[in-house]
């Protein structure tokens, strides 16, 4: 059985489906590495949890190795050839659209991620064929995957989440209803796809028999993606940002990530100096850094070739001074601001030898454009939804170039030699989370599991609401809640305990000695080690 913590000698996985953990697990059971594992979990969890993730959506990915070195994979995609501002306003759109032909305007990038993760994984001295890395995704989509107990489901059989697309009811749908959880749902023709890209190579899916199947159904339902674009993409490697506090590095994703935000968050946290527990003190601070953040990261945000501003300036002694001197520590800044919504995985795998992953994989909202290709059975991400069709804006829909992402893989090296992985689910809550949690762990002295159990709040938008004021479970102290809104802060307090909008947390850790990895009671996944 997958627990929600699980600790071992030669490595663990950590996963929001239990059905990823343990094919993970599996894998390095069988003397595959971390990285390896983490591409074993990364296509189970595409079976298991089309919903949050899928072959037809991005991926970061951020790789510890024994040496110290931390690679950093950008594995988004760009806009389509077709995608133009003046293609859209033809068609009467004043924005790209949330759902259908149009919000599938970029090329899939998580499939380009895993062939550079598997590079390094050979490097390492990984053996294992891709064939057998896609074996539990094949025999989930095989066996039909299980309705989980995400309120996502919930949306659909209420009909609050009404999502018309191009064979978005044929399978998530069959006979026009959303089925009840547990149930099993046909993948269609997603199994033959992980089956030929085990033949044939992972490569195939952009450049093979298998790119060609996607690019003719493109162009069936009138997506702006074409073979040509399939046939350039490359995801690529990156130096990735980083800032030390207190005894550990710590290490995020570059642009069009917002990795910045997370690390200027602690960085801000550190200098506002809090104590810990779960008190006024502790949320607050958290919570405005956070705005200062995303103050930074709406000037900074943007595809990394086309930045304007280096995001590192935002984190130099200088500026996180200046920044935390405009927090006000016993009133709130005001807000809201614009926000932005995501629906995410995020996966880690840890093995003896010092290997660390911390992955992230996205569909951008909910069953990401609602697409479903008909011949691949890949579920398109409507992740080109965040561009604007205003020529003059930070990120105007372009071909080629790449929209900007809620996506944040975390990484921590601390002087002592531990190594955690750690990241989040939830939109716009997913820096907020991190920040949280890593707090929590490398401030406060809170073991791991527990600082992901531990009551969360969400400022702001996050996957399945648009609702932009401060939410908090309901197990903080009632004072909490109520010196939070006699500082300034819009305060809603949740009656659930533990909710899924708070995102699906994890983390794994190496600490030379042994592997734990831990995952959110929030989400129907686990860790688990051998």
């Amino acid at each position: 059985m997958t627990e929600y913590r699980a600790e071992g000698r030669y490595g663990v996985v950590a996963a929001p489906h239990r059905l990823a953990a343990e094919a993970g697990r599996d894998v390095l059971a069988e003397g595959g590495n971390a990285i390896e594992a983490a591409v074993a979990a990364a296509a189970a969890i595409v079976s298991a949890y089309p919903h949050m993730n899928h072959i037809g959506g991005d991926g970061f990915w951020l790789i510890r190795e024994p040496s110290g070195r931390v690679r950093s994979i950008e594995a988004c995609g760009f806009a389509g050839a077709l995608a133009t501002i003046e293609r859209y306003r033809a068609a009467g759109h004043d924005s790209v659209p949330e759902r259908g032909p149009l919000a599938a305007c970029t090329v899939p990038g998580a499939i380009g991620g895993w062939m550079l993760a598997l590079e390094a994984a050979k490097a390492a001295g990984g053996k294992v064929p891709v064939s057998r890395l896609l074996e539990a995704a094949i025999k989930i989509a095989r066996e039909g995957f299980p309705v989980s107990s995400s309120v996502v489901w919930e949306r659909l059989r209420n009909g609050t989440l009404p999502i018309d697309a191009p064979g978005f009811a044929e399978t998530f749908m069959p006979g026009g209803k959303a089925q009840p959880r547990g149930a099993r749902l046909n993948a269609g023709k997603l199994p033959d796809t992980f089956e030929q890209l085990g033949r044939a190579g992972l490569d195939d899916f952009y450049r093979g028999d298998v790119g060609r199947e996607i690019a003719a159904d493109l162009e069936a339902i009138g997506s702006p993606v074409t073979r040509a674009d399939l046939e350039k993409y490359r995801a690529t490697l990156r130096e990735p940002l980083s800032l030390r506090v207190r005894d550990a590095i710590v290490y995020g994703c570059q642009p069009p990530t917002p990795g910045l935000v997370t690390l200027m968050i602690l960085g801000l946290y550190e200098r506002l100096g809090a104590p810990g527990g779960e008190g006024f003190d502790y949320v607050h601070a958290l919570v405005e850094a956070s705005k200062r953040a995303f103050l930074a990261r709406d000037k900074v945000l943007t595809d990394f070739d086309r930045l304007t501003q280096k995001p590192g300036d935002w984190l130099t002694n200088e500026a996180l001074e200046r920044e935390a001197a405009a927090v006000k520590k016993d009133r709130a800044a005001p807000w809201p601001r614009p926000a932005g919504e995501g629906d995410t995985i995020w996966l880690g795998a840890a093995d003896a030898n010092g290997y660390v992953v911390s992955y992230i994989q996205s569909i951008y909202w909910e069953f990401g454009s609602g697409c479903v290709l008909p011949k691949t059975g890949v579920l398109m991400q409507n992740r080109g939804a965040s561009f604007s069709l205003d020529p003059k804006a930070t990120n105007p829909l372009q071909p080629g170039r790449k929209p900007v992402h809620t996506l944040t893989p975390m990484f921590a090296a601390f002087d002592d030699g531990r190594q955690l992985g750690f990241g989040t689910m939830g939109g716009e809550g997913q820096p907020q989370t991190n920040a949280a949690i890593f707090a929590r762990y490398a401030f406060h002295g809170v073991p791991l599991a527990d600082a992901i159990d531990r009551p969360r709040w969400i400022l702001g938008k996050t996957w399945g609401s648009k609702i932009t004021n401060l939410r908090l479970e309901s197990r903080f102290a009632p004072e909490v809640a109520e010196r939070l809104e006699k500082a300034g802060h819009d305060v809603q307090v949740l009656s659930e305990a533990y909710t899924e909008i708070m995102g699906h947390a994890g983390g794994v850790l190496f600490d030379g000695r042994k592997v734990e990895g831990a995952h959110d009671p929030r989400s129907d996944g686990g860790a688990a080690a051998v």
